[in-house]
């Protein structure tokens, strides 16, 4: 594995170079976290969930005549 020398010289070395990433992005909370937005959400998966069952509904009347 080759050096990189621009890198921080710490004890704790992370071989894969994103765990502190992830941990700092996990760990920040969003401003304006509310429930209301996974509503909305929600609703558009249903909405897409209702159309592709019309759509196979659909398709099997056409096949079957």
């Amino acid at each position: 594995m080759a050096h990189n020398p621009q890198a921080p010289r710490n004890t704790q070395h992370d071989p894969a170079g994103s765990t502190q990433m992830f941990q700092a992005f996990v760990d920040e909370a969003p401003a304006g976290t509310s429930g209301s937005t996974t509503s909305g959400s929600n609703r558009g998966l249903v909405i897409g969930a209702v159309i592709a069952v019309a759509v196979v509904v659909v398709l099997v009347a056409v096949f079957a005549l």
